[in-house]
C-alpha cells in the first residue's frame, strides 16, 4: 500500500508507485520516465498543505531523502539548499553558518520546495513571503531536462516557478538571500480586540513583524510584537516555555477543544476562558526560535490574502459572523501583514496584504464558517493561500491575478502534455493543454 494522508487528513493519495531518488540526476530520469509513459507525476514533502496540491495519481515523488544545503556562498550570505530540505533542519543549518532567513512562518515542518511553492509567509510590513527570499530555482522540466532560473536566466519561469505550485516541474534546489544571525526581541500579550483593531496600521508599521490572534467569543487578542535587537540573547527559561507552549498552548489548549468537539454547547464559554487566561511574556533569542511556534493541537485551515486597507472591513464582517454559525468555532483566527511583491502567483503580488486565516479543531464541523468566510474576502478581491482550504478554480483566480494567463502559457511551454498536474491543478488553473 502507498496510501498518503496529509498532516491534517483532509487529502488522501493512493499512488501506484512511489519514487525516492537522491540526486537531481535521479529525480530527472523517474520525471522523464513517467513523461514517456504517458503518466502523471507530483512532488510532496511533509504533507503540510490542507488542500490536495501534493496528490498524485499514479506517480509520487518522495523528497524527503534529498536534503541539507548544498552549496554556501558566504561573502554574498546565500546558501543553495535542496528541495526536500524542511524549514527545521535548514534553520539549524543555517544557524551553524552563522546565517538566518530574513522572515519565517511560525511552522518549521515543511519542505523547501514546498513551502515557496504553496506561497508560504510569516509576517511584515515590510517584508515578503519566502519566496522573494529566492534568487535561483533549480528545477526538472516535463521532458526531463533539468534547467536553472534566475532573475537573470530564464527570467519569466523564474517569476512563475517561485510560487509555482509544483506545476512547472520538480524544484531540486533553491539559493536563498540570506543573511547574518539575528536576535529578535518578542513581546506576546493579551489586548482588547477592539484597541488591537484601532491601532493596526500603526502596529504594522512601526513593528517589524506584528500579527495576532483572535479568540471568538472573547474580549481580548494575543498580540505578537517582534522585533530586532543588539542585545543579548533572553530566551525564556525550560520550564517557563514548557509550561506556556507545550502545557497552556498544545496540551490544555487540545484538551478545550476536545471537550467542545464532545459537548458543542461548552465551545462559547470555554473560548471564553482561553482568551481570559492568555499571558503575557517577553524575551529574546536566535530568530528561527523566535518566529517558529510549536504545533500539537491538529486542525483545518482556510486563508485568504486581502489588500492591507480592507481588514477593517473583513473582521468587521467576520466577527458578525461567527455568532450566527449553527456550530461553534474552537479555534483562532490569525491575522499577518506582508508587503507586496511581483511573483506572479504570489497571494501578494502587486498589493501591500493581510492574511487573515481561519481555523477549526481537527473533526468538527467547518463547512458553513469556511463558506462564509470565503463569501467575505470575496467582496474585496481576496486571494486564497494554495495550499489552504478553499473553492475557487480557475475562472475566478484568473480575476484576482493580473499576471495569471502569463502563468498558464509558461505552464503550457514547459509542460505541455500536463505531466506535473493533478485534480487540484486542473481546477485552479484549468487542465494543461496536451
Amino acid at each position: 500500500m502507498n496510501r498518503w494522508t496529509n498532516w491534517a487528513g483532509t487529502a488522501t493519495a493512493d499512488p501506484q508507485r512511489v519514487h525516492t531518488p537522491r540526486s537531481a540526476a535521479e529525480i530527472a530520469e523517474v520525471v522523464a520516465g513517467a513523461a514517456t509513459a504517458g503518466r502523471r507525476i507530483r512532488a510532496r514533502g511533509s504533507g503540510h498543505s490542507f488542500t490536495p496540491i501534493a496528490v498524485a495519481e499514479t506517480d509520487a515523488i518522495d523528497l524527503n531523502g534529498w536534503t541539507g544545503i548544498a552549496a554556501v556562498d558566504a561573502g554574498a550570505y546565500r546558501v543553495t539548499v535542496r528541495s526536500g530540505t524542511t524549514l527545521r533542519q535548514l534553520n539549524a543549518e543555517l544557524d551553524a553558518l552563522g546565517l538566518a532567513m530574513t522572515n519565517l512562518g511560525d511552522i518549521d515542518a515543511q519542505t523547501v520546495a514546498g513551502a515557496v511553492s504553496t506561497g508560504t509567509h510569516g509576517t511584515g510590513a515590510r517584508l515578503g513571503g519566502l519566496a522573494t527570499q529566492i534568487v535561483q530555482l533549480e528545477l526538472v522540466l516535463a521532458d526531463g531536462s533539468v534547467v536553472t532560473c534566475s532573475a537573470d536566466e530564464r527570467p519569466e519561469l523564474f517569476s512563475a516557478a517561485r510560487v509555482g505550485l509544483g506545476a512547472l516541474g520538480v524544484i531540486t534546489q533553491v539559493t536563498l538571500q540570506c543573511e547574518p544571525s539575528f536576535v529578535l526581541s518578542a513581546q506576546e500579550r493579551p489586548e482588547p480586540l477592539g484597541q488591537v483593531l484601532e491601532g493596526f496600521d500603526e502596529f504594522a508599521a512601526e513593528n517589524d513583524h506584528f500579527e495576532f490572534y483572535w479568540f471568538p467569543y472573547g474580549r481580548d487578542a494575543l498580540v505578537k510584537r517582534n522585533n530586532r535587537t543588539s542585545g543579548e540573547r533572553a530566551p525564556l527559561g525550560s520550564v517557563r516555555r514548557f509550561v506556556d507552549y507545550e502545557i497552556m498552548e498544545n496540551a490544555a489548549f487540545g484538551t478545550l477543544c476536545r471537550i467542545g468537539r464532545a459537548v458543542p454547547r461548552l465551545v462559547r464559554p470555554l473560548g471564553r476562558f482561553a482568551s481570559a487566561a492568555l499571558s503575557a511574556r517577553e524575551y529574546s533569542d536566535t530568530s528561527h526560535r523566535v518566529f517558529i511556534t510549536h504545533r500539537g493541537v491538529r486542525f483545518v485551515e482556510s486563508e485568504f490574502a486581502v489588500p492591507r486597507e480592507s481588514v477593517h472591513q473583513v473582521l468587521a464582517e467576520l466577527r458578525a459572523l461567527v455568532p450566527r454559525l449553527e456550530n461553534p468555532v474552537a479555534f483562532p483566527v490569525e491575522v499577518r501583514v506582508a508587503a507586496a511583491d511581483d511573483i506572479w502567483l504570489s497571494t501578494a503580488q502587486g498589493r501591500d496584504s493581510a492574511y487573515v486565516a481561519i481555523h477549526q479543531f481537527v473533526g468538527m464541523p467547518y463547512l458553513e464558517y469556511f463558506a462564509g468566510f470565503a463569501d467575505i474576502v470575496a467582496e474585496v478581491g481576496g486571494r486564497p493561500h494554495w495550499g489552504k482550504m478553499h473553492n475557487l478554480d480557475a475562472a475566478a483566480l484568473q480575476k484576482l491575478y493580473s499576471r495569471f494567463d502569463d502563468f498558464v502559457r509558461i505552464r503550457g511551454e514547459v509542460d505541455p502534455a500536463g505531466v506535473f498536474s493533478n485534480p487540484y491543478l486542473d481546477r485552479v488553473l484549468g487542465p494543461a493543454a496536451g
